[in-house]
């Protein structure tokens, strides 16, 4: 009879060590991701300031030297709106059916539906105007920069620029950022007038309010600052989306799966800062502009 070296139970034993030691494994790199996350979480930001900086500084430089490459902005500002210019008018017409239908249910039940042109003013004019603008720049357009970026990283065309003493911030960020900035009220001012357009229809047709009442209540409602600051929102999503997906796309690496991983990041990144400084900016404006009557 062959008896066993190993004492009994040891296997227990080393089951139960390793039962022990997993929890404690998992706090040891929980306790090391809060260490680091911090960290890197500063130098993101303190990365983005530095691009931010440079970019806003090349714009000045060269409006100012008259070195502005003319023809790249408009090729990027092309692109920007053949990608974006098509969706924004098809988000724009639920929005604008959308706020109509919903409040106009509302309305006709407190027989108020002459307020319905009210609605459309505060909801898509206010809110729903630079939020889509801002969500599909987030979407089509971050997409498109840190993708075309990541691609240009990945084969070190970023690095052999650098060595040639280009600067790849001047020569491919900026351009991006001023033609983003450009479009960025063009597709503001379609979806407004898609969206009020197709609330116009539904409250006619779907709800009898009568088409002079509607624009009475929606110029009562509806003030020139609240367009101001609707496309002021749809600047600053810009300014946003483009240094974002630039940022990523740069920094990209590790081949195609470092390109969706930039992309992946750049669009989220961006429709979680789009939403903080929607709110930022709302309250700002509820409490130096509040809602009045026009």
């Amino acid at each position: 009879m062959s008896t066993s070296s190993q004492p009994v139970g040891s296997e227990l034993d080393t089951s139960g060590d390793e039962k022990i030691a997993s929890p404690t494994r998992w706090a040891n790199n929980l306790t090391a991701y809060l260490r680091r996350a911090p960290r890197q979480s500063l130098a993101t930001l303190g990365r983005s300031a530095h691009l931010t900086a440079e970019v806003l500084r090349y714009s000045v430089i060269d409006i100012v030297r008259g070195r502005m490459p003319a023809q790249e902005l408009v090729d990027q500002m092309w692109t920007l709106l053949k990608v974006t210019a098509l969706p924004a008018l098809l988000m724009a017409i639920p929005i604008g059916a959308e706020v109509s239908v919903q409040v106009g249910g509302i309305m006709n039940q407190v027989g108020a539906n002459s307020l319905a042109g009210a609605a459309s003013g505060l909801g898509v004019v206010g809110q729903g105007a630079p939020m889509a603008a801002g969500l599909l720049m987030s979407g089509a357009a971050a997409s498109a920069i840190a993708s075309d970026l990541g691609a240009r990283s990945i084969r070190e065309e970023i690095d052999a620029m650098r060595v040639m003493g280009v600067d790849p911030v001047e020569r491919l960020v900026m351009p991006r950022f001023l033609a983003m900035i450009t479009i960025a009220p063009v597709l503001c001012i379609i979806i407004v007038a898609a969206g009020v357009f197709a609330g116009l229809l539904i409250s006619a047709n779907v709800n009898g309010v009568v088409p002079g009442s509607f624009w009475q209540s929606f110029g009562a409602f509806a003030t020139p600052v609240d367009l101001a600051f609707s496309v002021l929102k749809t600047l600053i999503f810009a300014a946003i989306v483009v240094l974002i997906a630039s940022l990523r796309g740069l920094e990209a690496k590790g081949g195609p799966k470092g390109v969706a991983n930039a992309v992946n990041a750049s669009v989220v990144l961006s429709v979680f800062c789009i939403f903080m400084t929607n709110l930022l900016v709302s309250q700002l404006q509820m409490m130096f502009f509040p809602a009045r009557l026009a």
